[in-house]
């Protein structure tokens, strides 16, 4: 039994003690009590149970377990939520060289894979931080774009996704990520963040021929591969941005840390695919 059970028992005890006392003593002393006789005892041992304070302090203590008990059940319940999305999370496309947009040292032993909106403003303060994971790790970590537009964030998103894989087809993987930082850099992000008509300029800025990125911008012919990025994701259990896989590329093992983490826990869940390596 429970503390709280515990002083709940006395001070039902104590209750129909009270009642009890001063109902036969009523019928001792005078005929049998009247409705408004007992109910004046019973205002008599409310008011003394009240001034000793332990009623009050058996229903604080009520509620300080049942508080307890629904931040256990809700920790057990993100447990379980975490166990199922990092299982979901194994299924994540095998990281190539021919088809992802690699930064870092591309034989890196863990890869962080982002599915990412150009127009999300947390992508945009996330972007810095996964550059400081990566220069921590000193090529032990690489990085993984992959698109992930967000309908409404549309146009802009979409567009910019495309706009982003027209700067790999005009100059490779560097030009890639090129355009991505100006992106990341220049955006007020929400949807609008950045015209669309000054994704081509910008690629001249970048080097790129701008005649060129608007033929291919144009074209709409990266429209599939964006939305095959997207379909990927919603497949593993992305459903926002942004959706974070940390991989262990020999291992298979792999964690999903969603939305904008903070360097320390990824730098938790990178250590932890480590040393389970290691381990193993």
């Amino acid at each position: 039994m429970t503390t709280t059970l515990r002083k709940l028992s006395v001070l039902t005890s104590f209750i129909v003690l009270c009642l009890t006392s001063g109902l036969l003593h009523a019928q001792q002393t005078e005929t049998p009590p009247t409705s408004a006789e007992t109910e004046e005892i019973v205002k008599q041992v409310i008011e003394e149970l009240r001034d000793s304070g332990l009623l009050q302090e058996a229903v604080q203590e009520g509620i300080q377990e049942f508080i307890l008990k629904q931040q256990a059940a809700q920790a057990q319940a993100r447990e379980r939520q975490e166990e199922m999305l990092n299982e979901r999370a194994k299924d994540v496309r095998p990281v190539t060289m021919e088809r992802d947009h690699v930064y870092g040292n591309p034989e890196a032993v863990v890869s962080l894979i982002e599915y990412s909106d150009f127009e999300c403003p947390y992508c945009k303060r996330f972007h810095p931080t996964v550059k400081e994971l990566l220069d921590q790790y000193d090529g032990k970590v690489n990085w993984v774009y992959r698109h992930f537009p967000l309908g409404f964030h549309n146009p802009g998103a979409q567009k910019q996704a495309e706009a982003s894989e027209c700067a790999a087809e005009l100059g490779g993987n560097d030009a890639f990520w090129a355009y991505t930082d100006a992106i990341y850099e220049r955006t007020r992000s929400g949807g609008e963040g950045f015209p669309l008509a000054q994704l081509a300029p910008l690629a001249a800025e970048l080097g790129m021929d701008e005649g060129a990125f608007k033929e291919c911008l144009d074209s709409d012919r990266h429209e599939d591969r964006v939305n095959e990025d997207m379909q990927e994701g919603i497949r593993i259990g992305i459903s926002g941005t942004p959706g974070n896989v940390l991989l262990h590329n020999e291992t298979g093992d792999a964690l999903m840390r969603s939305g904008a983490q903070p360097l320390g826990n990824l730098t938790e869940a990178v250590e932890q695919l480590l040393n389970g390596a290691d381990s193993g």
